[in-house]
């Protein structure tokens, strides 16, 4: 039965039939909100326009769930006419006498000896299938009473219901029956077995009356003779006569194709608790029974566990025990058992094979009541099933949900028609591997990490092996500048989880954050935590200031997580004793989209023999070549020219090795951060200018004017060229940068501030060498005239990219050879 709520009130209705209880009334403003009732009085103050008379059904009523959790049937202003044959209903659990035979078990009585009968009611706080025994032992025995007794053995069938047998002891054992003739042989067996008559049933003098279970207490009433015309294996009750009395409670066999009936098993258990006697006189009114039977397990109905590989056959019957009544005349069967209780692990399918007629439509909601809560306007939350979900046995509906670890902790299966067909669905965690899409260990593989990616969203859990007081995981390389979930368990025995911002070592530096953190789990089994939550990728931030507006979540590249375990965690003033007492000792690289990772090695000298490697490739020896092609061409000979190939050349093939050397330490090829993506244009432009130099067209001979195509050459060559020093040198820059936000440190600031000085000297020394160019370059086209005659060497420093000074120079040259003059040297 469900729990109370605060809206337990006293209720009338007119009748105790589904339709009218449910729409009855609230008779007074008192509410039972307190949580245990027992032998307590009440008063009530009536609504005013409530009267006692316009009360026939008085239930304890709770009005949230919908839960009659017991009533009473009002008569007043009735007589019994036996011409009108107006006889009020019976009220089967009011006796005249009462008896307590132990703790969890009693017997009820009510006399009539002028009709020769005894009516008896058993009941005990038992479980299902258990059988409730009494009768009277044999007057001529004074040991070993049970033999030769006459009992009765009454219970509730696994289906609900109420049954009742008459029994004879002839030992002490399960009821033996013959191989032969299927006889009685030896035991507790019924009065029918021993009777090999046709007539049997008048053997079985017991009848059944009523029965039911309610809140793990079965109840059953019937009816026997006071003196039996079977004098064989009944025995004869004398009212007035004191008699020994025996009882036991125990185990029942259901029949089976060889032993058709309910057979009593062996109590066993202490005497007193599970079997005993007394002396009683049933003339002798006798009431020690104060308040109602309280049983320990409460929730006793079916329960099943759901298989991933076998469908659950859902179909309708008729209303025997559902455990929050009212009910209407037809509910839910699951496997052929009324309203069971259905357990479901997160993670794990589950089949219905839906077979209970087209006018039931199965449906998993969040409503206790179902019956489509929008037409009751209440909120509710489909996970599975709807309109479509009916079918019959000839063609079953295969409804198939896979409760997720966002699923609550409790569902209910229920009839999208009709109100309170089903019951309860507790959801449960399975294995977290059945939970999440991907696992894997973290450093020291004492902590196992779990996660699946969704659309816009990451669930991740964490399991430490051993014991501890909390459990930390952060996505950083290190604990200095990481972001912490920490799972712990508070004084009041509830899971935590919070986050921080950690940008130093001590507890001073761990600064709480506010990420918006969902499906938050943390729970501790035998002192081993683990931590569940979901937050989306990017943070929804609205001032980009604070340290959590950060934390991006990129699936595409590696998520580096660290983990940390300690004694004690608080969510107030962290001191030192809340430091971690064993720690991860590097980071592992989760592979969030593969579903794998890597350890995070320490790649500091990989990286620092390519970042080496570069700086002398696009720090000196690219640049050298190109100021070799700038710079020296007015030194005779194709010095120059052999300088500028050879530097160019192994500066190319220092990138090349380079590159090959951090993919091959890298173990991947991953064009993702901005430094990469320098790297590869300026190595394209790098590339490219040994092809343009084998393309190249022929020189001008001297005194002619270069070709268009040379001109266009020259142009590709240069701007080539000196772009890719220029992308170069942002490679390296950005380089260190990407190498400070993975290490940190002092180092690579000093390294970035190295290399800025030396590429600021680098550029004043192009400035200086440009301006000596140009000042030489001036003093030849002043001094052109005065050259001497037969030097008819190339003048490589024309500049052939500054055709206007070309042009010039040699229209210079030009009018002064006609300005020459040949005299006779006897003049």
């Amino acid at each position: 039965m469900l729990s109370g709520s605060s809206d337990v009130v006293f209720w009338g209705a007119d009748s105790t039939d589904f339709a009218n209880i449910t729409s009855g009334f609230p008779i007074s403003g008192d509410r039972l909100n307190q949580t245990n009732y027992k032998n307590a009085s009440f008063s009530l103050q009536l609504f005013p326009n409530i009267t006692w008379d316009k009360i026939k059904v008085l239930s304890v009523w709770d009005i949230a769930s919908t839960s009659d959790f017991g009533h009473v049937t009002l008569h007043r202003n009735e007589s019994v006419s036996e011409e009108s044959g107006s006889v009020p209903d019976r009220v089967h659990t009011v006796f005249d006498s009462c008896k307590n035979l132990s703790d969890n078990y009693r017997v009820r009585w009510t006399l009539n000896v002028e009709e020769n009968w005894i009516e008896i009611g058993l009941e005990a706080a038992t479980k299902t299938m258990n059988y409730m025994a009494f009768g009277w032992a044999n007057p001529n025995r004074t040991k070993e009473l049970m033999s030769g007794a006459d009992v009765a053995v009454a219970g509730i069938t696994d289906e609900g219901r109420p049954y009742v047998d008459d029994f004879y002891i002839t030992a002490y054992s399960e009821c033996m029956l013959d191989a032969k003739d299927g006889s009685a042989a030896l035991g507790v067996c019924p009065d029918v077995v021993y009777e090999k008559s046709k007539n049997g049933v008048m053997v079985n003098n017991t009848r059944l009356v009523y029965g039911h279970r309610r809140d793990g207490v079965s109840f059953v009433r019937y009816r026997r003779p006071l003196n039996s015309t079977d004098e064989k294996y009944d025995l004869p009750v004398n009212p007035t006569e004191e008699r020994t009395v025996i009882w036991a409670l125990g185990l029942m066999k259901p029949p089976d194709s060889i032993r058709p009936y309910y057979l009593p098993q062996n109590h066993g258990g202490p005497k007193k608790v599970t079997y005993g006697h007394l002396v009683l006189n049933v003339s002798e009114k006798v009431d020690d029974c104060f308040g109602p039977l309280d049983a320990d397990d409460k929730e006793d109905q079916d329960f099943i566990i759901a298989d991933a590989n076998v469908p659950l056959v859902v179909m309708t019957g008729e209303v025997m025990h559902h455990p929050n009544p009212p009910n209407p005349p037809k509910v839910l069967y699951i496997n052929k058992k009324e309203a069971p209780v259905l357990r479901v692990e997160r993670g794990v399918p589950v089949k219905f094979s839906v077979q209970a007629g087209h006018d039931v439509a199965l449906y998993i909601t969040s409503d206790s009541l179902g019956g489509n809560a929008t037409l009751r306007n209440s909120s509710e939350t489909i996970y599975a099933g709807g309109p479509q979900a009916e079918g019959v046995v000839a063609s079953p509906y295969e409804l198939v949900w896979a409760p997720d670890r966002n699923t609550p902790d409790q569902v209910y299966y229920q009839s999208l028609y009709q109100q309170k067909m089903g019951w309860k669905v507790q959801v449960v965690d399975g294995g977290l591997s059945d939970m999440y899409n991907n696992s894997v260990f973290l450093d020291d593989q004492q902590v196992t990490f779990f996660w699946t990616l969704s659309e816009d969203s990451i669930s991740i859990a964490a399991r430490g092996v051993k014991k501890s007081g909390y459990l930390a995981i952060g996505f950083g390389s290190g604990m200095v500048n990481s972001f912490a979930y920490v799972g712990w368990i508070d004084t009041t025995g509830k899971g935590r989880v919070s986050t921080y911002w950690i940008d130093g070592k001590d507890a001073s530096n761990v600064h709480p954050t506010n990420e918006n953190l969902t499906h938050v789990r943390c729970r501790s089994e035998n002192g081993v935590i683990t931590l569940e939550f979901t937050r989306p990728f990017k943070p929804s931030c609205s001032h980009d200031n604070k340290p959590e507006c950060k934390n991006i979540v990129d699936p595409t590249t590696p998520l580096r997580v660290i983990w940390a375990m300690g004694a004690k965690w608080t969510d107030e003033h962290l001191s030192e004793r809340n430091m971690h007492s064993v720690t991860s000792q590097r980071p592992v690289r989760v592979l969030l989209m593969r579903g794998s990772s890597e350890a995070e090695q320490d790649l500091r000298p990989v990286l620092a023999v390519h970042g080496f490697m570069m700086f002398l490739a696009w720090g000196i020896f690219l640049p050298g070549g190109i100021l070799a092609a700038r710079y020296l061409k007015h030194v005779k000979g194709d010095g120059w020219f052999q300088f500028h190939v050879y530097l160019q050349y192994s500066g190319l093939a220092i990138v090349l090795l380079a590159l090959l050397f951090a993919v091959a330490e890298l173990r991947g090829f991953f064009i993702s951060s901005l430094h990469v993506k320098f790297g590869i244009s300026a190595i394209l432009c790098a590339c490219v200018q040994p092809v343009n130099a084998y393309l190249r067209p022929n020189k001008p001979a001297n005194g002619e004017e270069a070709s268009p195509k040379r001109l266009l050459w020259e142009y590709l060559h240069v701007i080539v060229g000196r772009g890719a020093i220029v992308v170069g040198i942002a490679a390296l820059f950005t380089g260190m940068k990407h190498l400070g936000e993975r290490y940190g440190g002092e180092t690579v600031h000093g390294l970035s501030l190295a290399l800025t000085v030396w590429f600021s000297i680098g550029a004043l020394i192009v400035i200086y060498l440009e301006y000596r160019e140009r000042q030489r370059r001036r003093e030849r086209f002043l001094g052109r005239g005065n050259w001497v005659l037969g030097n008819d060497e190339e003048d490589d420093s024309v500049d052939l990219l500054s055709p206007n000074q070309a042009s010039a120079q040699n229209g210079s040259q030009n009018s002064g050879l006609m300005e020459v003059q040949l005299e006779p040297l006897n003049r």
